[in-house]
């Protein structure tokens, strides 16, 4: 199974994108769906998505929320940070959604429009006791439901092209096109040169058209 980045980063940044949700609306008094939103705009989202160690491990929650605002909305927060005690329901929040993005390797947009943030508040009570792979299960039946069609199939359709028009303009078979969006064939297996040629004419990248674990 391929993973979002190296596993030796994943329990840091599960307490740090912890931290941030816990910070953002327990001591900044953010909206918790409000800073949700801040946070994926941002380059900081990506930058976590991407693996990058200085956003993984290099930073500290409230670091994460002070970029995110500041660069979303071009203010500085100056609020000090408060002793909690124990795990709150907004840090809960932010570290199984690290734990599901490293795991899927899914993007947070992706992730919370399919499960917002008023849909983990409400997950909590059941399910933060308990063992991450309920979560796990929970998302992955939820994004299977919301990603009904393959990520060619969507992005395709989004596009206004025929499975036709995209064969001609690839050069992929018409055929193999079917295939890839009725799941007989697995896209993750296909030739890079391949799924470049799909993703170019549908103005995509490549890791657009990958299915991530749990779409299945």
């Amino acid at each position: 199974m391929t993973h979002a980045y190296q596993e030796i980063y994943l329990s840091k940044a599960q307490a740090t994108l912890g931290d941030a949700f816990d910070y953002a609306v327990n001591t900044c008094k953010m909206n918790g769906t409000d800073f949700t939103k801040l946070f994926i705009a941002s380059s900081v989202s990506k930058r976590m998505e991407n693996g990058e160690p200085a956003y993984l491990a290099g930073k500290s929650g409230i670091e994460i929320v002070l970029e995110v605002v500041f660069e979303t909305m071009g203010k500085q927060l100056q609020v000090e940070p408060q002793e909690h005690m124990g795990r709150s329901r907004e840090y809960w929040i932010g570290w199984v959604s690290a734990y599901y993005q490293w795991h899927s390797g899914r993007k947070y947009s992706d992730i919370f429009k399919v499960i917002s943030f008023e849909d983990m508040q409400k997950m909590y009570y059941t399910l933060h006791e308990a063992d991450i792979t309920k979560f796990v299960e929970t998302a992955d039946k939820l994004m299977k439901e919301h990603f009904a069609d393959t990520n060619l199939k969507r992005i395709r359709t989004a596009y206004g092209c025929t499975q036709a028009e995209l064969s001609k303009r690839s050069g992929v078979s018409l055929r193999s096109i079917q295939m890839y969006e009725q799941r007989n064939k697995d896209i993750n297996k296909a030739s890079v040169e391949t799924v470049y040629s799909l993703a170019k004419v549908l103005g995509c990248t490549i890791e657009d058209l990958i299915e991530r674990h749990g779409a299945l």
